[in-house]
Order: structure tokens, then sequence, then C-alpha cells
């Protein structure tokens, strides 16, 4: 399980980006809704999928995804197949609903995650495994690392995919040519994302230079850095980059990049640090893509839901 194998008609970065999510309709499950609100006052939009079990999986989606992505559902159905609850999570403007303060998202809002696993606390969950993909594997790790040995023994594992772990070198990677048809699709909702809120809030919010806007680190610089408390991008990827936390993590941690991830530069694969942390195991398969990792098989399972929960059970018997 270590090792992914890709498709031998669907080689290659982009498609084994692209085509995963595009191919994959996993077998319906159906979540119960939940709406809770955040302490400043506003709201997160929770998808639970119950087995009656005190085991929870809490997954966290990337960059203008939501809790009804395919990838998410599929980590969902694995889990629960094997007996745990999950919860699939939408960041704040990613649910179905526009949210009622200037925030938005962004990789590293560790408070929000912080309030839905302190309401799966509340709820009598006493194992834990927080799951992340790209820019929520970024928000997963840092949250494990600002939290170490704060949340007792709740956690019990940490799993991530595809993760820009510099946000930075991330940002610019994902800005080259080759990735011009991500970086546009990109731009274009979080642009619209904030043509709503300049509605909601036109006196904190302003449209000066959006429409000029072509990159994401323009973006951030422009919005999702002062917007969340920080000077402008530089400021923000260095204070939020999961690179910085990942010493301070207390639980066994997985970390799965793909060698040719699309959207990952060379800083996402940090050998020489990770080497020295006795509680992260960093794997770099040759394939996979970004959020890839597809797999034709009876159960409908991905590579990257296998993985998953083979490291749960290899990492934490007790719980397996």
């Amino acid at each position: 399980l270590n090792s992914y194998k890709p498709i031998a008609l669907l080689k290659g970065s982009h498609l084994e980006t692209m085509l995963p999510g595009l191919l994959r309709s996993p077998k319906k499950i159906v979540p119960v809704y939940e709406k809770i609100p955040t302490p400043d006052g506003d709201f997160l939009e929770l998808d639970w999928y119950h087995k009656k079990s005190s085991l929870l999986a809490i997954i966290s989606h990337g960059l203008e995804g939501n809790s009804d992505r395919a990838y998410m559902k599929g980590m969902a159905k694995i889990f629960i197949d094997n007996n745990y609850d999950a919860l699939c999570w939408n960041y704040r403007g990613c649910g179905s609903s526009l949210n009622i303060k200037p925030k938005l998202y962004h990789s590293g809002a560790t408070y929000d995650l912080d309030t839905v696993v302190t309401h799966a606390v509340s709820k009598g969950y006493e194992d834990i495994i927080l799951i992340g993909f790209s820019l929520g594997g970024n928000l997963t790790l840092k949250y494990a690392g600002e939290q170490g040995e704060s949340q007792g023994s709740k956690i019990k594992a940490v799993i991530t995919f595809s993760v820009p772990l510099d946000l930075s070198a991330g940002c610019d990677q994902l800005s080259v040519a080759e990735n011009w048809m991500y970086s546009k699709r990109f731009i274009k909702k979080l642009k619209k994302k904030v043509k709503l809120k300049h509605r909601q809030f036109p006196d904190k919010i302003h449209l000066n230079g959006l429409a000029e806007i072509k990159d994401l680190r323009s973006f951030d610089d422009r919005y999702t850095g002062p917007i969340h408390g920080f000077k402008g991008a530089t400021d923000y990827y260095e204070k939020c980059s999961a690179l910085s936390y990942l010493s301070h993590i207390t639980v066994p941690t997985l970390i799965v990049n793909a060698k040719n991830d699309p959207f990952l530069p060379k800083e996402c694969y940090p050998y020489e640090l990770i080497d020295s942390l006795a509680n992260i195991t960093l794997e770099t398969p040759d394939h996979g893509g970004h959020v890839g990792f597809m797999e034709i098989n009876k159960q409908g399972y991905y590579w990257s839901e296998k993985r998953a929960l083979s490291f749960v059970v290899e990492k934490i018997a007790t719980i397996g």
C-alpha cells in the first residue's frame, strides 16, 4: 500500500490530477447536515456520516473545494465502511450559504478547524483522525503543530495528501505557464466570492484592482492577506506554511506528496527535515498527480483512501 501504481493509460501529472475527479461518482452516501456557530458570530456547515461510533474522521477539502467533492466523499466512505463516523466540513464561503462575517477562508485558518474539533469532542468522540487534502492538508498540519499536546488523547493521527507545505513556493508553482488552466479557474472562483463579499461589506471589501488580478499571489496580497489580518501575501505565507509547524506535531502523521504533482515545487518534499521528526512519515510516490491516486477495484476505493485507513490501522492499532 505504500507505493501507488497509476492506471497504465492514464499516466501523466495532468491526467492523474484531472481525471480522478471527473470520472468518479462514489457510491451514494447521504450526509446529515449541521450548521454550527463560530466564536466570532459566524457559522460553519458540516456533513456528518454516522455509524454510531466513538471513532471519527474529520476531513478537510482543498482550495475552492467543498464537502461534496468526490475525494471527500470517497474518503468518508472508506472510513464509514470500517466503522468510523466521518465528518466533511466546509470552509467559510464554501458551503451552501453565504457567511455573515467579512472573513472567507485561507490555508492557515485553524481557528475554524478547532471549532469543528471542539464541537466533535463535545459530542463524545474519544478518538479523532484528521485528514486533509491540498490546502486542507496544510491547514490540518498547521493545526496539529499548534495543538501539540493540548488536545490530549482525542486526536490519534493526522493524514494529508498533496500538501503545499511551503505556501509561497507552492503559490509560485501554481502560477507557472503549464498550470495556467488551474490557476485561471481558481482565480475566477475567488474573484466571484470577493464580489459577493463586497455586496455584503462595501465599506470593508473593495473591488479596486480586482479585474487586473491574474495570479494567486496577487489575489492573496490584495485580499486574502489583509482580510484575515496579515500584511499581505508574503506575511500570510510565512505565518501559515505548515513547514514551520511540523516539528511541533506529537501524533502519528502521514504526508503523501506525489513526485509528479503539478502544483508542488521541490520545497514541498522536505526529506531531510522529516527524517529528523519521529512522528511524521513522508511518502512521495512517483505518480498520483494532485489529489489523484485513482484506482479501479470492486470496492470503489482510491489508493489514497486505502492508504489513509491502513496508516490508521498500522499506527493506532487500538482503534483500527
